[in-house]
């Protein structure tokens, strides 16, 4: 039984039972009484607590009368005063002898059997006193506090039954002792039997009113209800009562750690704050409190708060291995990579199967390019928890795709949807590793999409009206969405319309989704707000609310640069929070979103005879799509390696998954077919050894010598990693999935690229890429014409050089880096869209009109079915006989019982400091009101 739970005992003043004979006053005498005035004298000095003196009298009578009752009793009484109770008993028992009837001898008996621990034997004296005098109270106080306590030894001993019959039978003696109902609100807690047990607490609580125990309890049962209100408010009225209180006060800091985490998940996390903070006033050392203001701050943002309570939380718990989890994932966000694998290790150390964690580092070790460790982590997450999605995720799925084993990849992101059909991240992975292998012979790709985005859609309530003034030539609010406004892919065509926009006649709005801001994010973000724009960072805010912040800018036109890549906000375009809806950049195929008007593309990268579909309408720019804004840390342009190395190096530096089998027995050909010559190819996977192996292993089985080939892992710093082209003097690109950012650096770094067109989109931006820059004579249409390109530039060192003196001057001059014409076509673009809207054209508008009805269409055939099947039971019922008939009533009309898996309270005791369920973090994918740490999903690829 823990502290304080203990069922409260019999309290006895310190002199005893009421006198059984009156006190007069002391006589004016100084000289020793004698005989009755003896006796009276005795009782006065015993009452005044004068126990020898009044002894030495009551021995004085008993040796003229040894049968004088009262004198009998006096002295037993004064005898237990000087703590003699065997001596006491003896007069006591001597005064019944005497008086078999006599009430007070008999609960003074009573006391002392009760007092040795002899429950049974003090019981039966007290009734013995009761049936004697039925008037007299003493005895049927005493009585009660008895039958409790024996209720008591017998429910520890294992006899709840007849425990619960003493205290029954103690209130039957005193209906007002309150410790009984407490002790029975404690057996009833224990049974689980919560609504009587709260009754007997109350009834404590009516009889004896500053009773602190029965309303700690009470609270108790409350809060293991989600009472919480309740709850707090009995603690309170205990702590009242009796402010040091320890035990009320560690459940009342769970009470309102609890009632923190409800308003947060409710939607106002600011008071969740201040609940959790309150909780740390009774218990300044509550370890929980802390987590969860961890947990609180780092959603608001606050991530060095988080930090401060989440190592507060390990400080007063080392045992906390979520409070280190959640610490990586912040170190890790925060591009601290060996801190973040610190934490996770030491989260395995409490909780060695600790499945997020596991899945958290081998995260890291993705990140890191150390694909065997990660590999061996997200292993041992599924063997810990079989049933993990987001596991298998990251390792089959990411692992894999990283690795180039695409089709492997397809089926891990499939066996984890499923395991979990509304795993975001795995739904949106899987579209985007089908584009490493789609060459858009058949329509399954674009299903795949356009199953996804209905399914999507119906998570989120789609807008209908806006306030937007239809007015077709007034300045239009053009609204950017993207995480990726940073050092990141989709930052180097980003950035023309940001500089080159018409602020006078478009006002822009950047919803920046930046997890960690760079020099890049500052550098647009000065530029966005000194031309006019706004700037609003919502890195961690709902896509909901995102949706409402649009709407509150009333954007005209919304342009999400993402996809289904990661940090992605298409659950923000599901809402339709602008009128018009455009997406272009970030992905290379459609978003599948019937929320989305438009995608902006070009008549190379997608011929207006194209094949392949899209759920948006296409929107062709009148160049290029796409509009590079090279990196000012680029460096120059080195010479040709070709001329001082005496041999040519091919090369690419796109990531491994678009390098496909089939691109690699192309490229095997062309080195093969031109002596002495070297392959160099960069990516993150390169850093591990059986990444690399493997990699040369095929590459050999195809013909070409590792010893030929130059493999390199991830460059950090841009400079660097831009400076790496001077080891090719060709670029290869890949297909179907070709490059987009390492085709541009390739030719701004003077290194001629080969490319190939095919039937999808992802196939020909390399098409659109080298036709505006003026080196259309390098795509080739079959794989024989990429060989023989590829070859003939190799074949003349001279020219190459010549070449790449040039390029960068080519390009820079091409409409692949003319930032003013291509955003006045692309403003001219949303114009045109702007135009049709105010004619009452919407394209998503009748797409989701089109969705509505067909939505309709098999509503109203399921309850066709329904109908026919009723039609048919019923028919089916009456060819029943009466007894089957009346045997199929029966069965329906019991009631089905449903158990609730409730657990008991800890340690059963009903006053129990019941421990608080921390609220833990979620991210990527995971619900983020669901009980579950805080777990990282490797992110989508960009392109």
């Amino acid at each position: 039984m823990q502290p304080g739970m203990e069922p409260l005992q019999g309290k006895e003043s310190n002199g005893a039972v009421p006198d059984c004979n009156g006190a007069a006053a002391p006589p004016a005498k100084q000289q020793l009484p004698e005989g009755t005035d003896a006796l009276r004298y005795a009782n006065i000095l015993r009452s005044r607590n004068k126990f020898a003196d009044a002894l030495q009298l009551y021995s004085t009578v008993l040796d003229k009368d040894g049968t004088n009752v009262e004198a009998l009793i006096g002295k037993g009484i004064c005898l237990q005063a000087q703590s003699l109770p065997r001596q006491a008993l003896d007069c006591f028992t001597e005064a019944v002898k005497v008086d078999p009837k006599n009430a007070c001898a008999l609960t003074h008996c009573g006391m002392i059997y009760k007092d040795e621990g002899h429950l049974v034997e003090a019981a039966e004296a007290y009734q013995k006193a009761r049936s004697a005098d039925p008037s007299y109270k003493a005895a049927a106080e005493f009585l009660a506090i008895v039958l409790t306590d024996l209720g008591t030894s017998l429910k520890l001993a294992g006899n709840t039954e007849d425990g619960i019959q003493k205290y029954c039978e103690a209130l039957e003696v005193d209906s007002h002792y309150a410790p009984a109902y407490y002790n029975l609100g404690v057996v009833y807690s224990e049974m689980m039997q919560f609504d009587v047990a709260l009754t007997c607490y109350e009834k404590a609580a009516l009889e004896r009113p500053l009773y602190a125990e029965a309303y700690c309890n009470m609270g108790v049962i409350y809060k293991n209800r989600g009472e919480l209100d309740a709850a707090i408010a009995c603690y309170d009225r205990c702590l009242t009562i009796s402010p040091n209180f320890e035990i009320a006060k560690n459940n009342m800091a769970i009470a309102l750690t609890d009632l923190g985490t409800k308003v947060k998940i409710e939607g106002d996390i600011n008071q969740g704050v201040a609940y959790y903070k309150k909780a740390l006033f009774y218990n300044w050392h509550y370890a929980d409190a802390m987590y969860n203001l961890g947990v609180a701050y780092g959603e608001m943002l606050n991530f060095e708060m988080a930090i401060v309570f989440y190592e507060l939380a390990l400080h007063f718990n080392p045992r906390c291995a979520e409070a280190c989890n959640n610490l990586g994932v912040i170190y890790k966000d925060r591009d601290n990579l060996d801190k973040a694998v610190e934490c996770y290790q030491m989260a395995l150390s409490i909780k060695p199967n600790f499945s997020q964690s596991l899945n958290n580092l081998g995260v890291v070790y993705t990140v890191q390019g150390k694909m065997d460790a990660a590999a061996s982590m997200i292993e041992k997450a599924i063997l810990a928890n079989p049933t993990y999605a987001e596991a298998y995720n990251n390792l089959v799925g990411v692992l894999y795709r990283d690795a180039g084993s695409i089709t492997l990849s397809v089926q891990a992101y499939e066996r984890c949807l499923q395991i979990d059909p509304d795993s975001r991240n795995a739904g949106q992975n899987r579209l985007l590793a089908m584009n490493y292998i789609d060459e858009g012979s058949d329509d399954r790709l674009y299903d795949a999409h356009r199953e996804w985005g209905k399914r999507f859609m119906k998570l989120y309530a789609q807008y209908t009206s806006w306030d937007n003034i239809r007015v077709a030539d007034r300045p239009l609010v053009i609204g950017y969405v993207s995480p990726d406004f940073f050092t990141h892919s989709v930052s180097y065509f980003v950035e023309a319309p940001l500089t080159h926009h018409d602020y006078t006649n478009c006002k822009v709005v950047v919803y920046s989704g930046v997890v960690k801001a760079d020099a890049k994010t500052l550098r647009f973000k000065d530029k966005v707000l000194k031309k006019g724009g706004v700037w609003r960072d919502i890195y961690g805010i709902d896509e909901k609310k995102v949706a409402t912040l649009v709407r509150e800018d009333k954007v005209d036109i919304l342009v999400e640069l993402t996809g289904h890549t990661a940090n992605n906000k298409l659950g923000t375009m599901a809402c339709r929070p602008a009128p018009i809806q455009v997406t272009w950049i970030g992905y290379p195929n459609t978003t599948g979103l019937p929320a989305i008007d438009y995608r902006i593309t070009d008549s190379l990268a997608d011929s207006p005879n194209t094949n392949q579909r899209h759920v948006e309408e296409l929107v062709r720019l009148p160049e290029s799509f796409l509009c590079y804004t090279p990196s000012p840390e680029a460096g120059p342009v080195c010479p040709t390696p070709a001329i001082s190395n005496g041999f040519v190096t091919f090369g690419s530096f796109n990531n491994l998954a678009k390098i496909t089998p089939k691109v690699m027995q192309v490229w095997a050909r062309i080195l093969c077919a031109v002596p002495n010559s070297r392959l160099v190819v960069k990516c993150k996977p390169f850093c591990c050894d059986s990444i690399r192996q493997k990699f040369l292993s095929t590459l050999e089985e195809l013909g070409l010598e590792s010893l030929r080939v130059d493999l390199l892992p991830l460059i950090h710093l841009n400079h660097d990693h831009m400076q790496a082209y001077s080891l090719m003097d060709i670029s290869l690109d890949t297909f179907p999935y070709a490059g987009t950012t390492t085709t541009c650096e390739s030719l701004y770094m003077g290194v001629p690229c080969v490319t190939m067109a095919g039937s999808v989109h992802a196939h020909n931006v390399g098409v659109s890429l080298l036709t505006k820059v003026g080196l259309g004579r390098l795509v080739a249409k079959t794989e024989d014409e990429y060989v023989s390109l590829a070859l003939e530039l190799a074949s003349d060192v001279s020219a190459l050089e010549e070449l790449r003196k040039s390029l960068r001057e080519l390009m820079i001059k091409s409409p692949v880096c003319d930032g003013e014409s291509f955003t006045r076509g692309l403003e001219s673009a949303y114009r045109s869209m702007w135009h049709r809207y105010c004619d009452g054209d919407s394209p998503a508008l009748r797409r989701l009109e089109v969705l509505a009805g067909e939505d309709l269409d098999k509503t109203a055939v399921k309850l066709a079915d329904l109908k026919a099947q009723r039609v048919n039971a019923t028919a089916e019922e009456d060819n029943q006989s009466p007894l089957k008939k009346a045997d199929a009533t029966s069965k329906g009309g019991e009631p089905q019982i449903m158990v609730n898996d409730v657990s008991s309270p800890e340690g059963n005791q009903a006053l129990v400091t019941a421990k608080a369920k921390p609220q833990i973090m979620v991210n990527g994918g995971s619900s983020p009101h669901s009980p579950s740490v805080r777990c990282e999903a490797n992110g989508h690829s960009s392109r």
